[in-house]
Parts: C-alpha cells; sequence; structure tokens
C-alpha cells in the first residue's frame, strides 16, 4: 500500500468510509484522489482526508494504480465509457456498484483487470464485510491491492465464481437491514409488553450487539450458542418454539433467495 495510488469515481458515503479507512491505516492523503460531480461532496471529502478532488473523472484517474467505481448502478454505462479513453491497460478497476457485472464492464472499458466486489453499509464504520470476484487478467498483486482496499472497511473474501457476488448480495449486502427489521419488530413487541419505547429500543440493540461479539468471537457456531441459552422447558424455549412454529428459517430462506434473484435481475437490465 506504500507506493499505490488510488483514484475514486464518485466521492459519495462509501467511497468516503474507504478513503477515511485508507487514511487511517497510513496511507498518504497525496496517494488518493477523487472526483465526483457535486461541488459541495467533492469539498466534504477533500476537507475531511485532506486529498486532491477533481470534478473530471479523466483527470482524477491520471497515474492511478487502482481506480474504484463508486457510482450509481445506473450511471455506470455512461461513466465507464467515458473513461474508456483514458485508462491505461495496467490499472485495477474495482466496482462497488451492486448488480454490474464483469462482462458488462468489460464492454464498456475495454479489456481492463477488474474486481468487482459487494460491500455493506457497516462498512461506514469500519466494520463492513466484502465479497470480492476478480477476473482472470488480473495479476497476483493487484488482488493484494483490492483486498487491502477493501480490508480497510472491514472483512474482505474472495470468491470463486462472479455468480456467488447475488448470494453475497442477499446475505450481507442487504443483511443489515434484516437485522434493523428485527430490531425493530423486538423493540416494539417490548413496548407492547410494558417498556417504555427507549429502554427497549437499548435494550434490544445493546442485545444484538453483544450477540454479535459473540458470534464473531465464539469458537462455536451459531446454532451451538443458541443452544447453550436455550434452557429445556425454559423462556428462550418458548420463543424459540414460536419462532419455528411460524416457519422462520424457511421464511429467511425465501426472502435471502428473493434477495438473490433481485440481484441478478438487475445485473441483466443495467448491463444493457
Amino acid at each position: 500500500m506504500s507506493n499505490m495510488r488510488i483514484a475514486f469515481i464518485g466521492a459519495g458515503n462509501m467511497a468516503a468510509s474507504l478513503i477515511g479507512g485508507l487514511r487511517a491505516k497510513g496511507l498518504d492523503a497525496s496517494q488518493i484522489r477523487a472526483s465526483d460531480p457535486g461541488e459541495e461532496t467533492r469539498g466534504r471529502v477533500s476537507s475531511e482526508h485532506g486529498i486532491d478532488t477533481f470534478a473530471d473523472n479523466a483527470q482524477a484517474i491520471d497515474g492511478a494504480d487502482v481506480i474504484v467505481l463508486a457510482v450509481k448502478p445506473q450511471a455506470m454505462k455512461s461513466v465507464c465509457e467515458a473513461l474508456r479513453p483514458s485508462l491505461e491497460p495496467h490499472q485495477l478497476v474495482v466496482s462497488i456498484a451492486a448488480g454490474i457485472t464483469c462482462a458488462s464492464m468489460n464492454a464498456w472499458l475495454g479489456d481492463q483487470p477488474i474486481v468487482r466486489c459487494m460491500p455493506n453499509t457497516p462498512a461506514l464504520l469500519r466494520q463492513g464485510v466484502s465479497g470480492l470476484f476478480a477476473t482472470a487478467r488480473v495479476s497476483a498483486e493487484q488482488r493484494q491491492q483490492a483486498q487491502e482496499l477493501l480490508s480497510a472497511v472491514g472483512l474482505a473474501l474472495w470468491l470463486d465464481t462472479e455468480q456467488q457476488l447475488d448470494a453475497v448480495t442477499a446475505v450481507s449486502g442487504s443483511g443489515p437491514a434484516y437485522f434493523f427489521l428485527l430490531v425493530e419488530a423486538m423493540t416494539a413487541a417490548g413496548e407492547k409488553l410494558g417498556l417504555p419505547r427507549e429502554i427497549a429500543a437499548k435494550l434490544t440493540a445493546q442485545t444484538a450487539l453483544g450477540a454479535a461479539h459473540m458470534v464473531v468471537s465464539s469458537d462455536v457456531d451459531a446454532a451451538e450458542l443458541r443452544r447453550r441459552v436455550t434452557s429445556p422447558a425454559g423462556t428462550t424455549e418458548a420463543a424459540i418454539k414460536s419462532f419455528q412454529a411460524g416457519g422462520f428459517e424457511a421464511l429467511v430462506e425465501k426472502a435471502l433467495g428473493a434477495a438473490a434473484h433481485r440481484s441478478a435481475e438487475m445485473a441483466e437490465q443495467l448491463g444493457q
């Protein structure tokens, strides 16, 4: 990373999070550039992180080793086609846009080395997780560059096939919203059981945080942790049985299947 030069195309929340993570890991501000059409966005990122920003994408990528495409999926085709004349063959392109396949990007950019990844919103707190897939043109050194880039905001995991990114989208990309929904539901239920809403919300949020820490730090899986908490004929068992009687596991499987299917649909629609 000490010599890596990175250009961000798009300087929104996820790009700013990655920039902040890279700066925290010791990357010098002179090694990072960003472009964005919004003057206010450019000013904010420049003042917060001390980097140079540009309105023109071609200026931003000049001399870069890694180009991070952090634009809306709907804008990706036009952005890529405009960048194409300015690209150098050795420049690694890392896309964090959902639903845009490597084949589509190759058609728009030319035959560049491409890493496609799916980070999630906890990356904004540097607690994210990303799935990464590399095309055949990506070298071992470039894979390491992409790994270090995404590791700046959390865990980065390599995938064997690009199709697996649809599953990553379903599990972790969209996943934070599932937990937010559970927190909402538990807070509302606690309130109906007689707790003040503020207390129900704090109890639920802290319980979610503690449970997540236990899963991450434990040497056993979630099923075993659940069994250890579930005393026979106790309160937890009563709740778990109620969840399962309502088809909890099947509902989760159906929901993630719907997310993965929609991810594949988006790739087809946006890649044209």
